[in-house]
């Protein structure tokens, strides 16, 4: 019946079966498949039918909406915008008015406008692996295609609450129990199962046209009942959400303001609040994060690609936390790996740190027993190198110390394979240094993991002056194989991410110089976005481990990062005050009943500091932001312009997955953007005075006086 780039129509005697069949690798509401569901709904609305299938020529059902339009949708403003999903409002109201029934049938994933899409049929069936979803919070905004009229109706206020404002992915027996799907089945019976729920109807065996009524009528709760459910549920979303991300507590507003309404009045309040946040900061930074990483994860895959083979083994050398993390991270990705340690209580430890992320896994339903007990047999741990001769990629992750690390590089590149590729964990030493008493510097690169190992996206994959791009290849691979985001950077000290994090921590320690009150910055800077503030966060890096990487840094940039006083991470060291690992730093640490880390701040820093309760600061929390964020924001200038990194996009996703960058700002580059950049030169003059660290990075000087953005 009709043909387009996004989907086919085709009648099968009585039954009609709308096939998604994207010229791309993916399903997803562009603004072509939004135009050819209207001509195919057209063609619907003109024949006599038993029912109508609609299916997918793809692993998965339906991705959603193309976010790649949204940008410049967004930017046009509100009658844009809504003009836009008005288009595909209609399109759902029409395949629910079709004078015969629907079914959706499943295959893979179906979220965010494929979700809205099912809502939209009379009968959905999946198969047992599908997936279904609203993810649309994730981006800063909230369903504007019915999700959040229909979903309440069809399963309920409690469960439309959770599945919107937490943006999960359920499993298909999750959807079942819930009433979202009618049947799970075989992927092979989906088109069987509806049809036979088609001819069951035509029977009359089955109604459809009361369950059109439900999702048309108010839900079916009384004002008392809707006010407990709403009302209970903004608070706790709230409190969960923060107040940086207002998504998820406007979804329960649209549904609890719509409870009362007809279908048709309901989707204009949706509208209203998809508005309120589509056209806001956080929607239009969450949205460049997630265009950006798909921008970085391309790229990695296109280096995968390369590979010569699969990483089916892999060693790691050094058996402490971060080893026993990189071995764990192996492991539960389906990865033999080697762990080595020179003394067996390394290995203890290392095994202990793979058996208790195990445990944790275990302990939350994400993993069963057997498969733990399958984990752990990937690790083989050993004291020395007779295992070694069938290795693809080995890990150093002993002490930061460069002599150390070269003799055990040494070490086992005489044991490997020669065709295996050597990498290093390092957070600072140069990779081309290391490289220099290796036989096979081209097959050696740097592979630095972010702690812990199991919770960090990023892994920073160095490349030294000799590497070769098979080596890059391989190691990306290996990333990828271990669920992490790899970004490729080009040697300097420090790298990409703890280059320009130390400069961050220079503007902190001026801060506390100058009189701030340590705690004041860490309120201030979460309060700004960051999951904890500077002090906390160097407690929780180690500030021994600090200490060394600064001096790391004002060797490699004495320019700007070689201090003529003594900071707040000098004097702590010096009183051995190493943070969490002492249980004490900035802060004292105990544990709770459940042994989580509980913080109260330190008497004995504050004294250092010169800090008490007479301290009054004439810092504005303003110039607190500003001078923390200018040498970070100059620094990663100086690391795309020297080519460390490719881009702005990779840059960003560098600082929000290797540091905790807050996502809601999109990262540093894009909150320049925002900012702008002639603005931000206008703030920074006021602290020029500070040092080079406030000086402005040529690359941003450029971007002011030519009115250039970043992205």
């Amino acid at each position: 019946m009709f043909t387009g780039n996004t989907l086919k129509l085709v009648v099968d005697g009585a039954i009609a079966n709308l096939q998604f069949s994207s010229q791309q690798s993916v399903n997803i509401f562009s603004s072509q498949a939004v135009d050819e569901l209207r001509q195919a709904l057209t063609e619907l609305e003109s024949v006599e039918l038993d029912g109508l299938i609609i299916s997918s020529d793809k692993k998965d059902f339906f991705l959603g909406a193309d976010i790649a339009e949204f940008q410049p949708l967004f930017a046009q403003g509100e009658k844009a915008v809504s003009g836009f999903l008005q288009k595909n409002i209609d399109n759902l109201n029409r395949l629910e008015a079709l004078p015969f029934p629907t079914v959706g049938c499943v295959n893979g994933m179906a979220l965010g406008g494929g979700m809205e899409l099912l809502l939209a049929c009379d009968f959905r069936v999946a198969e047992p692996g599908a997936k279904l979803g609203l993810p649309e919070v994730k981006l800063g905004i909230i369903p504007g295609w019915g999700g959040t009229v229909r979903l309440p109706r069809l399963a309920g206020a409690d469960t439309a609450i959770e599945w919107i404002s937490s943006g999960k992915q359920f499993n298909a027996a999750d959807a079942l129990n819930v009433g979202v799907l009618d049947a799970v089945v075989p992927k092979d019976q989906l088109i069987p199962a509806a049809r036979d729920i088609i001819a069951q109807v035509a029977a009359g065996e089955r109604e459809y046209k009361g369950r059109r009524g439900v999702k048309h009528s108010p839900l079916a709760l009384n004002r008392i009942e809707a006010g407990l459910v709403f009302e209970s549920a903004k608070g706790f979303v709230a409190a969960k959400a923060g107040k940086h991300y207002p998504a998820p507590v406007a979804a329960i507003k649209a549904m609890q303001e719509a409870a009362s309404c007809e279908r048709n009045e309901a989707l204009v309040i949706e509208m209203k609040y998809f508005l309120s946040v589509a056209l806001g900061s956080t929607a239009k930074a969450l949205v460049t994060v997630f265009l950006s990483d798909q921008a970085l994860m391309r790229k990695a895959k296109k280096w995968a690609a390369k590979a010569q083979g699969k990483c089916d083994r892999a060693a790691v050398l050094g058996a402490g936390i971060m080893g026993g993390g990189i071995a764990y991270q192996s492991a539960v990705s389906g990865v033999h790996v080697v762990m080595k340690d020179v003394q067996q209580k390394g290995l203890d430890l290392g095994l202990t740190e793979a058996s208790k992320l195990l445990a944790k896994q275990v302990e939350r339903g994400r993993m069963d027993s057997k498969a733990m007990a399958e984990a752990l047999v990937r690790i083989n741990p050993t004291l020395g190198y007779d295992d070694f001769n069938h290795i693809d990629l080995a890990v150093e992750a002993v002490v930061e110390n460069r002599e150390i690390k070269q003799k055990v590089l040494q070490e086992v590149e005489q044991v490997l394979d020669e065709a295996a590729v050597l990498a290093s964990n390092t957070s600072t030493i140069s990779i081309s240094a290391l490289a220099q008493s290796l036989a096979r510097p081209e097959q050696f690169c740097g592979m630095h993991f972010f702690n812990p190992v199991h919770a960090m996206p990023l892994v920073e994959v160095i490349c030294g002056e000799k590497t070769s791009d098979d080596t890059i290849a391989s190691v990306v691979a290996y990333a990828l194989a271990l669920g992490k985001k790899p970004v490729v950077v080009n040697d300097c000290p420090g790298f990409l991410v703890n280059r320009v994090l130390f400069p961050y921590f220079s503007g902190f320690a001026m801060l506390v110089r100058d009189g701030v009150d340590f705690q004041r910055i860490d309120r201030v800077m979460e309060n700004f976005g960051w999951p904890m503030g500077p002090a906390y966060l160097l407690d929780v890096v180690g500030i021994d481990t600090a200490i060394h990487a600064e001096q790391v840094m004002a060797e490699g940039y004495p320019d700007r990062l070689q201090r003529n006083y003594t900071s707040i991470t000098e004097k702590l060291f010096n009183q051995k005050l190493l943070g969490q690992k002492s249980q004490a730093g900035f802060y004292c640490y105990d544990t709770d009943k459940k042994g989580k880390p509980v913080k109260a701040v330190n008497p004995n820093a504050l004294q250092l500091a010169g800090i008490d309760a007479n301290t009054d600061s004439t810092v504005s929390d303003e110039d607190i932001v500003l001078r923390m964020m200018i040498p970070m924001v100059n620094e990663l200038n100086r690391c795309l312009q020297e080519g460390v990194v490719d881009s702005a996009a990779e840059a960003d996703m560098a600082m929000v997955y290797g540091t905790g960058f807050p996502p809601h700002i999109g990262g540093v580059f894009h909150w320049v953007d925002q900012l702008g950049a002639v603005e931000l030169l206008d703030k920074m003059r006021v602290f020029e005075a500070l040092g080079p660290l406030y000086q402005p990075a040529e690359l941003l000087l450029e971007k002011a006086q030519q009115s250039a953005s970043y992205y």
